[in-house]
């Protein structure tokens, strides 16, 4: 049995008694309010177990109301300690609805979400009957463990008790669904509802962007400012800035930008960052460095966005100074801000300085080197041609080597046409069983390269004797806050017509500069016909051709690539850039590409 006495407690904590004055029949209620007024000035355990002790001296402990704010004060405080609160909770001989929605809250703001939903189990066991603010919680435990089948049972049960129409409940219905990845039952709550608030456009945005549904996010924010009746919450706009930074809408997320500034007094720090990934990843690293040097105070997340984003952009150098601009500030690095640093030196072959910091990150800050810093290193030492250095650090390292290291290998042997090594990766990425379509295309084009066509066909009957299919390419590019999606001979698109006679024109141009298509890009035994027809209709080239059509002369063009580009279409980009003097971007899966007068910002590495 827990005893928690207080001796001489502190003079200005406690009201002193007067022994001498002492009523026996003292107000019962005045003794309840002093206890309350208490509870409310706790800062710490310390403060709560002292007043604790207060309400056992009163002999109040076991009036509910006492005793329930007691747990409640122990529970809901940030300082607070659930295994106390749970010690209160468990001498509370009749725990009624509120104790139980106490203790379930608390555990879910402790992230025990098991721990709660057995207090709910034990709540219904003791026909103790929820209520309104019982759902929330229970279902918020439900979606931390993504139990679909327990939240739909608690659907049940809402129902059958008639709270289905209560918008706080169905708005946790719907980030139930949403976070168990059922997004058709998450719109089918939402599209029954009487009557929705912010709160319930948020969950459902909420819930098409953790299924990545970036496309449905934007749509979703533009129905919320046609309804016009709320002011959109941070968590929203959070998820739709999360959307423009994974479709590459620069003029959506500027929008939205836009949306922030006239509604918004001041940005926290999650959507100061958010706002900078945006511009970052929308190829605007100039905006997101302003935005970043303007920010009045930074965290590590900030920090972390602003390397990687530098990196991505291959300013190497700029992001490691970045880095020590975070070192002086006293700001601790983690695991995934030496992610970015290490990517940095990758981006600009910074082979020392890699090595260096990967001792640095082990032996200076304590970190363990996880698999993708090694990957880094490995893909860094691969890109300069250091396959005998890489093949020592595997055998130095303190973790398996797995699909992550044998296909950075892999990547660089493509990169430097070494097939052998090619096929050492290869070979081990399958020992691990991997069902990476990638992996075997890799494969597949480097024996192309080398017209080793029954090779060809070896691995790509190997592919389909395992049901592995290709990703198809495709590439994105937003003109007039619209995103148009091309695809390699793609003729859908209403202007396919003004398209293709662009790219003639584009041809003829290009014929006077000396280009020649590089048809090795083709992993086909194919004639050179077949292939250049092929090329010329890459879904890259098609992007252009529309933007080049329907973009004033001034603007960048920004396209978006889900692979990462090809030979061919990098040297016919840098190529148009000079011949329109356009500023093109272009974002493909490893990096961004900024094309000015012929040149691009890669050096041709990437």
């Amino acid at each position: 049995m827990m005893r928690t006495l207080v001796l001489n407690p502190p003079q200005l904590f406690f009201p002193q008694e007067d022994s001498s004055q002492q009523n026996p029949e003292l107000n019962f209620k005045l003794k309840e309010l002093e206890c309350i007024s208490l509870l409310k000035k706790c800062k710490s355990m310390e403060d709560l177990k002292q007043v604790h002790g207060h309400i056992l001296k009163l002999g109040l402990f076991w009036n509910s109301f006492c005793a329930s704010n007691l747990v409640a004060t122990c529970a809901l405080s940030d300082w607070g300690s659930m295994d106390y609160a749970y010690s209160i909770f468990r001498r509370i001989e009749e725990p009624v609805s509120f104790d139980y929605n106490t203790m379930i809250r608390g555990y879910v703001k402790d992230h025990g979400f098991r721990e709660g939903l057995s207090l709910f189990e034990e709540m219904i066991d003791k026909d103790v009957e929820p209520d309104n603010f019982t759902y929330p919680f229970v279902l918020k435990a439900c979606a931390g463990l993504s139990l679909h089948e327990g939240g739909m049972q608690i659907h049940g049960q809402i129902l059958k008790i008639g709270f289905d129409n209560d918008v706080f409940v169905q708005n946790s219905l719907i980030n139930m669904y949403g976070k168990c990845g059922r997004i058709g039952e998450a719109c089918a709550v939402f599209e029954q509802m009487g009557q929705r608030s912010v709160a319930s456009w948020s969950a459902l945005i909420a819930a098409h962007a953790n299924l990545g549904m970036w496309w449905e996010c934007l749509e979703l924010f533009r129905d919320v400012n046609k309804e016009g009746c709320w002011r959109a919450e941070e968590t929203i706009l959070v998820s739709v800035l999360s959307g423009c930074t994974n479709l590459g809408a620069l003029d959506f997320g500027r929008s939205t930008h836009g949306y922030l500034m006239r509604n918004k007094e001041g940005q926290n720090v999650i959507v100061e960052t958010s706002l900078i990934d945006m511009y970052i990843k929308c190829g605007c690293i100039e905006k997101g460095l302003y935005l970043f040097k303007r920010m009045s105070k930074k965290n590590r997340l900030s920090y972390s966005v602003m390397i990687s984003g530098l990196a991505m952009h291959g300013l190497c150098y700029e992001a490691l100074s970045v880095f020590s601009d975070m070192l002086e500030q006293g700001l601790k690095p983690d695991d995934v801000v030496y992610l970015g640093v290490l990517s940095a030196c990758r981006q600009g072959l910074l082979v020392e300085e890699g090595v260096q910091f990967l001792d640095q990150l082990r032996h200076e800050h304590g970190i363990q080197p996880t698999i993708q810093h090694y990957g880094c290193i490995l893909d860094l030492l691969g890109r300069a041609g250091m396959f005998e250095k890489a093949f020592e650090l595997i055998e130095r390292m303190q973790v398996e080597p797995n699909d992550v290291i044998w296909r950075s290998l892999l990547s660089a042997a493509k990169l430097h046409c070494n097939i052998k090594m090619g096929e050492t990766a290869a070979r081990n990425l399958m020992q691990q069983g991997s069902d990476n379509a990638a992996d075997y295309v890799m494969l597949s084009n480097m024996y192309a390269e080398a017209r080793r066509w029954n090779d060809v066909t070896m691995v790509r009957m190997m592919m389909a004797s395992k049901g592995l299919t290709q990703v198809g390419g495709f590439s994105l590019v937003e003109v007039k806050r619209k995103l148009h999606k091309f695809v390699t001979l793609d003729k859908s698109h209403p202007n396919s017509e003004e398209i293709y006679e662009m790219i003639h024109q584009m041809e003829w141009q290009l014929k006077f500069e000396g280009y020649s298509p590089d048809t090795s890009e083709v992993p086909l035994d194919v004639d050179e016909a077949d292939k250049r027809q092929r090329l010329r209709h890459h879904s890259q080239k098609l992007a252009l051709a529309f933007a080049l059509v329907h973009t004033s002369s001034e603007a960048p063009i920004r396209v978006v690539r889900n692979v990462r580009m090809c030979t061919d279409c990098h040297k016919y980009t840098k190529l148009i850039s000079m011949i329109y003097k356009r500023k093109i971007i272009v974002r493909d899966r490893n990096m961004f590409h900024h094309f000015t007068d012929g040149n691009c910002s890669c050096k041709d590495h990437w």
